[in-house]
């Protein structure tokens, strides 16, 4: 254990954005992370309530330098979700603390496009690119297949996926952006170096446990029984 590592695990609807019920029905993690020496700490995914985000690292003696976006889907950074009904995220954030959100350059478009944000809001990385957050390294990995440019966080022994893996099932590769092939590739290659011992920690909590080891998940997940390419788009595509 690194006693100088800052972590939250945050549930919308039971944590934050309490009583809000689309933040309840869609059961979304924010993470908090950092150094607790420095006091530099990141948002990942803050949605619905930002402001609570920060107001809860602040009340924890932290202070936010930075947001990174798993992906650009609106209960995970804000935009409009259907219809036009508004989820509050990144947008909303920034008005409050001038920080950069980094993305992964494939993703910048549709964050953009998603949320409002300006080029000068986003700070554009690449496959395992390295987020310094006090002396604590993040490395930021490339996983399409959701979107074009989601991304996993692998710190500390920890890997937060975004709508890229859950504890059970991955995530649809049928919304806009999404590509059933690459989703294979990201589970069959790119995450394929993340150890067993590494605990998975998803965006949403669609399973009874909040967290499980990468060992556990690719035991039991079933989006980890496909063998070959074939195998998988048979399963998988539409």
């Amino acid at each position: 254990m690194n006693e100088q590592f800052y972590f939250r695990q945050l549930l919308a609807g039971r944590d934050f954005a309490v009583g809000d019920d689309v933040a309840t029905s869609m059961r979304n993690f924010s993470y908090a992370l950092g150094d607790r020496e420095t006091g530099d700490a990141i948002l990942v995914d803050p949605a619905y309530r930002p402001s609570e985000l920060v107001d809860m690292v602040t009340a924890d003696e932290m202070n936010v330098v930075g947001v990174v976006a798993t992906h650009f889907h609106p209960d995970h950074i804000g935009g409009t979700l259907t219809g036009d009904q508004h989820i509050a995220g990144i947008a909303e954030l920034l008005a409050l603390i001038e920080v950069p959100v980094h993305v992964q350059a494939e993703e910048a478009e549709w964050v953009k496009a998603r949320t409002g944000v300006s080029d000068d809001a986003l700070t554009l990385h690449h496959d395992r690119d390295q987020l310094d957050v006090g002396t604590v390294a993040v490395t930021l990995l490339h996983t399409p297949g959701h979107t074009p440019g989601s991304q996993c966080l692998l710190v500390e022994g920890r890997l937060l996926s975004g709508d890229t893996l859950f504890i059970d099932g991955c995530g649809r590769t049928d919304f806009p952006g999404g590509d059933t092939l690459e989703m294979y590739r990201t589970l069959s290659e790119r995450l394929n170096a993340v150890s067993d011992e590494t605990v998975l920690f998803p965006g949403h909590l669609y399973a009874p446990e909040s967290f499980l080891s990468m060992g556990h998940v690719r035991a039991r997940n079933y989006v980890f029984s496909a063998k070959s390419q074939e195998e998988w788009l048979a399963m998988f595509a539409s």
